[in-house]
C-alpha cells in the first residue's frame, strides 16, 4: 500500500485532509483546505525511532513532514490519527516499512532538541532548562509578544479585545487581587521581561522586585525600568527565587512560575514564599495545570524535549491543597483557559506575520518548532487537556486576613 493511503488509513477516511508523499501518492479530499506532504523518507524515519507525537513533530520541525495550509486547522483535524485504525496485517506491513526506513535513512534529532543533565530540578538543571526556552532571542520574542513583551495568558476583557489590551487587564487584574496601594513592596518570581514589576511600579506606586532565571529576560527588563524612569521603584534580577534574601514583603505574584518547580519541589516552593511574606500579605499564583489527576504530572514528549524541559502541570485542587497545607489560607480561585487559547492564537499569528525575520533570527527548525508549539497549545487550552488557574492566599496576621467581604476586584 502506498505512503499517502496509509496516512489517511490512520487518521480516518472522512477526515477532510489531503495526503501527498514523495512516493508520488495521494489520498484524500483534493479540494480540502489543508494537505499534509511526507517530503523525505526521513519523516518514515522519525516515525520508526519514536512513533506517535515525538517522532511526527521532529519530522515536521525539520521540514520532512509539511503542512500547506492553516497548522491549525490540519492539528484540529488530525486529533484521532491512530496507528490503531490499521488491520494487523496492514501494521506489520507498516512495522516492517519503518525498520527499513530507519535503517537505510538514519534519523538524526534535530538541533533544536533540549539537552539538560544532572539531578533533575537541581538549580543547575533548572537554570540549562529555562536558557533553553529563554535565552533565545530577545527580537524573536517581541515578534511573537507584542510590545508587552509578556509571556502568559492574557486576560480579555470584551470578545473584541487586542492582545495588548488583555495583557494590561491581566497586569492589573494581579495587581488588584494584590491589593497593592502606593509604598508596598511587590516580590514577582519567575518574571519574565518584567512586565508584572513595571506594571506595578508604573501604574501602583509599588518597590516591585522581580527574579528570573534567564539572563537575557533580565537584561531586557533592566534597560527597559531604565527607559521608563523607574529606577526607583523597579528592579529585575538574574537570579533564582530560592536565593533572595529580603523577606516581609507586602505582596508575591508568581506568574507562569509554577510549571517549571516540579511535584517534589511544590511544598518547598510554597515554605519559601510563605517565608518571604509578611502577615496578612498575599500571593497570586498563576499557571497552567492539568485538567484533573488523572494522569502523570511530568509533561512528556514533543512538549519536554523542545519546549519545557522537565516541566510539570500539576492539577488545581492538588496546587491548593498544597498552599493550603503550608500556611496559606486560599481565599479565591478563577479558571482562564479560554482566555489562553485565545492568547496563544494572538501569538501564532505575530509569528506568521514575522515568519522570514524569524526565521531569519533563529533558524527554521527553532520558527518551526514555535508554530508547531503554538498552535499545538491553543488547541490543548480549546479541548480543556490542560487549563490555567488564578490562585490567591494569604499569610494570616492572628488569623486576620486582610481580605474584603468580597471580591473588590
Amino acid at each position: 500500500m502506498r505512503l499517502a493511503d496509509v496516512f489517511m488509513r490512520m487518521v480516518g477516511e472522512g477526515a477532510d485532509v489531503e495526503f501527498r508523499a514523495y512516493d508520488g501518492s495521494r489520498a484524500g479530499p483534493r479540494s480540502a483546505s489543508v494537505a499534509i506532504e511526507v517530503r523525505s523518507p526521513l519523516a518514515v524515519s522519525y516515525l520508526a525511532s519514536a512513533p506517535g507525537e515525538l517522532g511526527l513533530s521532529r519530522a515536521y520541525i525539520t521540514g520532512c513532514l509539511d503542512v500547506v495550509g492553516d497548522l491549525y486547522t490540519a492539528l484540529l483535524r488530525l486529533q484521532n490519527v491512530a496507528f490503531g485504525r490499521l488491520s494487523p496485517a496492514l501494521r506489520a506491513r507498516v512495522a516492517a516499512q519503518l525498520a527499513w526506513s530507519l535503517a537505510r535513512w538514519p534519523a538524526k534529532r534535530p538541533q533544536v532538541e533540549a539537552r539538560v543533565h544532572g539531578f533533575r530540578h537541581s538549580r543547575a538543571r533548572d537554570q540549562a532548562a529555562i536558557a533553553h526556552h529563554y535565552d533565545v532571542s530577545n527580537r524573536f520574542y517581541e515578534w511573537i509578544l507584542g510590545p508587552s513583551m509578556t509571556y502568559t495568558c492574557a486576560v480579555y476583557p470584551a470578545e473584541d479585545a487586542s492582545l495588548e489590551d488583555a495583557q494590561f487587564e491581566k497586569h492589573d487584574l494581579v495587581a488588584r487581587k494584590l491589593g497593592l496601594t502606593p509604598g508596598m513592596r511587590l516580590l514577582d518570581v519567575g518574571c519574565g521581561w518584567g512586565g508584572m514589576v513595571i506594571h506595578a511600579a508604573r501604574r501602583y506606586g509599588v518597590r516591585a522586585l522581580g527574579v528570573t532565571l534567564s539572563r537575557m529576560q533580565a537584561e531586557w527588563a533592566q534597560k527597559q525600568i531604565a527607559a521608563e524612569g523607574l529606577g526607583d521603584l523597579a528592579e529585575v534580577r538574574h537570579l533564582d527565587y530560592r536565593s533572595v534574601t529580603e523577606d516581609e514583603f507586602d505582596a508575591i505574584s508568581s506568574i507562569g512560575l509554577t510549571e517549571h518547580i516540579g511535584k517534589a519541589q511544590l511544598g518547598n516552593y510554597f515554605d519559601e514564599l510563605y517565608a518571604k511574606l509578611r502577615p496578612g500579605g498575599r500571593l497570586l499564583n498563576h499557571c497552567i495545570t492539568r485538567a484533573d489527576n488523572s494522569r502523570p504530572s511530568r509533561v512528556r514528549g514533543f512538549f519536554n524535549r523542545y519546549i519545557f524541559p522537565d516541566g510539570e502541570l500539576l492539577s488545581p485542587g492538588y496546587i491548593i491543597s498544597t498552599m493550603h497545607d503550608r500556611g496559606f489560607e486560599v481565599r479565591h480561585e478563577e479558571n482562564f483557559r479560554e482566555h489562553y487559547a485565545r492568547t496563544l492564537s494572538a501569538w501564532a499569528s505575530n509569528l506568521d506575520a514575522h515568519w522570514d525575520d524569524a526565521v531569519a533570527e533563529v533558524g527554521v527548525e527553532r520558527a518551526r518548532t514555535w508554530r508547531l508549539y503554538l498552535n499545538a497549545s491553543r488547541l490543548g487550552f480549546e479541548r480543556n487537556n490542560i487549563q490555567l488557574h488564578q490562585v490567591i492566599g494569604v499569610r494570616l496576621d492572628d488569623a486576620r486576613s486582610g481580605m474584603p467581604l468580597r471580591p473588590d476586584w
